[in-house]
């Protein structure tokens, strides 16, 4: 079974592109193993773009340094999550759409990763308004993939 998980990992993961090299040698003993490496990995990404999000909403004092850290682990984390997210493996959150619409669900999983990317470009520069504008759109990436795929 445990090579099932790391067959389907791989082709989730080559599929998805981006985060295919890492994912690549991803494995999971069990279904609850590839959930719970999903949830953990989505958990990070959201404290990492909630850090940035803080900044560029006036919640926090700008540190330029900080977002671009928290920016560039957010690229990183937003390219691992998907590998979990293999044949066998329903249940957490998400909903079953993830494996009934898969073409929908690796599509919003890209353009999640893009737009992710283009915020750890933009916190690269240390312009804050360059910030907003990419926490804006990679904010709202991800809403849409939650909106579709996350139950509440």
């Amino acid at each position: 079974m445990k090579y099932a998980f790391a067959t389907a990992a791989v082709a989730l993961a080559a599929a998805l592109g981006g985060g295919a090299a890492m994912a690549q040698s991803q494995t999971f003993a069990s279904p609850d193993d590839a959930i719970k490496f999903r949830q953990a990995t989505l958990k990070e990404l959201q404290q990492n773009f909630k850090v940035i999000a803080d900044m560029a909403n006036g919640r926090a004092a700008f540190d330029a340094a900080k977002a671009d850290s928290s920016a560039a682990r957010a690229a990183e984390l937003i390219k691992q999550p998907w590998v979990g997210f293999g044949p066998g493996t329903e249940g957490g959150k998400a909903q079953p759409l993830v494996w009934q619409e898969q073409d929908k669900f690796k599509a919003a999983a890209a353009r999640a990763e893009e737009e992710v990317g283009k915020l750890a470009v933009a916190a690269k520069t240390g312009n804050i308004d360059a910030i907003k504008a990419a926490v804006g759109a990679a904010g709202g990436s991800c809403k849409a993939c939650h909106d579709d795929f996350r139950r509440r």
